[in-house]
């Protein structure tokens, strides 16, 4: 269950970290990124962009207790 959690927390921090240094740097084509794809969120993105990387970082806090608790 660890590694999912924390395999979670990467790819969510990744896409959180990339799409908000690609926004706000503004160069550059959106080749990738989670928040660029969703239509509903084109003026929204930097926002979007944040709660990937703080949702990131709740996933990892909890991969950490999960990993404390398992004997």
């Amino acid at each position: 269950m660890k590694g999912l959690l924390g395999f979670l927390c990467f790819v969510l921090l990744a896409q959180g970290v990339g799409g908000l240094v690609q926004e706000l740097a503004g160069t550059g084509p959106h080749l990738w990124g989670l928040t660029h794809k969703i239509g509903f969120l084109d003026d929204h993105q930097i926002y979007a962009n944040i709660g990937l990387i703080v949702l990131g970082l709740a996933v990892g806090a909890a991969a950490d207790s999960a990993g404390r608790r398992e004997p």
